[in-house]
């Protein structure tokens, strides 16, 4: 099969997206099929084995993008063409909305990571979401990454051909050849006797770090020898916002005093990653919107059989049950005391780490990638 991709972000740009897109790439180039990538210039020279990136659109998304993925679709005779629709990564520029309708052939098929709204104009009102249904329904089939997207898509959108497909971890679990997780902790500054809570991921609001920032200050303030790792960079490719909360943040941590035991790894290899995950004693994502399996940062957090702390799902989740501990989103309070707990009860935590390494089976790239093609071959047979 001859798979094209059209994504707002693809590596070596920093983002979740652009990762996702490429290791299901990688994965369906292993079995032997054609991949083509459409992207930005930043991700230029990306090319590998299996593997063609176009990288051709420059600062921004625009009208003009829509004859170039056309001419791209038609001369690389693709069977398929699979948008990676995260509106923040097409510079909030609705033009990819209109892509499905302007492609007659091949069959496209919208991988929504989320469900946002793109800003049009001032008083755009109802357009904003119409513009997104507009894309759902335009397309072939579309694919959500979310139970709740799911459901939105199918009971209040009405989208006739609805796939959930999980996304996957795209860090490795592999750490550094000589790693020593005690040498490494006190490389951190945590004590023989410290709590050590891991956090991966970019700043931004929904995934809850200015809790996290009061959950921590807490914490001290009882007393607890508490100490946080920060894990990745701060900011990605696609969104800036995330630089202006990474600053509120850092203003809840300097007014508490508690920005010394705070370790920011900035943008590491996945060696590394992994030695900050294997470092730390439990793992804290808390999610204003809930946890969710559309969170690439939960996935690496399953890999690394980390026990987990995250926020109560807003849909149900059933392969999270027993897997994760949850307290109520926006809680800093209620996050404190569940990390508290968890700390304070090892076999608890062994528990959960693992659950966390069985649960992460069930999402490896390659079945990701084998229940994507299934549905692309679906699609394609009944025409």
């Amino acid at each position: 099969m001859r798979v094209g991709f059209v994504t707002g972000e693809y590596p070596p740009m920093q983002g979740g997206v652009g990762a996702f897109t490429r290791e299901v790439a990688r994965a369906m180039a292993g079995m032997g099929h054609t991949v083509h990538i459409f992207t930005r210039q930043a991700a230029e020279g990306a090319d590998e084995e299996g593997i063609s990136v176009r990288a051709q659109v420059g600062d921004r998304w625009g009208w003009g993008t829509l004859p170039l993925i056309q001419r791209w679709a038609q001369n690389e005779r693709l069977d398929v063409v699979n948008i990676q629709f995260q509106t923040a990564a097409y510079n909030m520029h609705p033009a990819i909305h209109w892509l499905p309708a302007r492609l007659k052939t091949p069959l496209t098929v919208i991988t929504f990571h989320d469900l946002r709204v793109p800003y049009l104009f001032p008083k755009a009102g109802p357009v904003r979401p119409w513009i997104v249904r507009k894309l759902a329904r335009d397309a072939d089939a579309v694919i959500a990454t979310d139970r709740a997207d799911e459901a939105t898509l199918k009971r209040r959108w009405d989208i006739p051909n609805v796939a959930w497909i999980p996304i996957g971890s795209n860090v490795t679990t592999t750490p550094p050849p000589d790693y020593d997780r005690q040498a490494w902790r006190a490389r951190l500054g945590v004590p023989p006797d410290g709590l050590l809570i891991s956090y991966f991921g970019f700043l931004n609001e929904s995934k809850g770090g200015l809790v996290l920032a009061e959950a921590l200050a807490y914490l001290v303030k009882q007393g607890v020898p508490a100490y946080l790792v920060m894990i990745g960079g701060r900011a990605g490719s696609s969104d800036p916002t995330n630089l202006r909360y990474g600053e509120r943040v850092d203003a809840v941590l300097a007014h508490h005093g508690v920005e010394e035991r705070v370790h920011w790894t900035g943008f590491v290899d996945d060696a590394q990653v992994s030695a900050h995950f294997y470092a730390s004693d439990i793992t804290a994502l808390p999610y204003l919107d809930g946890v969710s399996l559309r969170r690439g940062t939960l996935m690496a957090a399953l890999a690394h059989g980390r026990a987990i702390v995250t926020t109560h799902p807003q849909t149900e989740a059933p392969e999270l049950d027993g897997v994760v501990e949850t307290v109520e989103p926006n809680d800093p309070q209620a996050l404190a005391g569940a990390i508290l707990t968890l700390w304070r009860d090892p076999a608890r935590r062994a528990a959960l780490e693992e659950a966390a390494r069985e649960a992460s089976e069930h999402f490896t790239w390659e079945s990701i990638a084998r229940r994507t093609l299934a549905l692309f071959e679906e699609l394609l047979s009944t025409r």
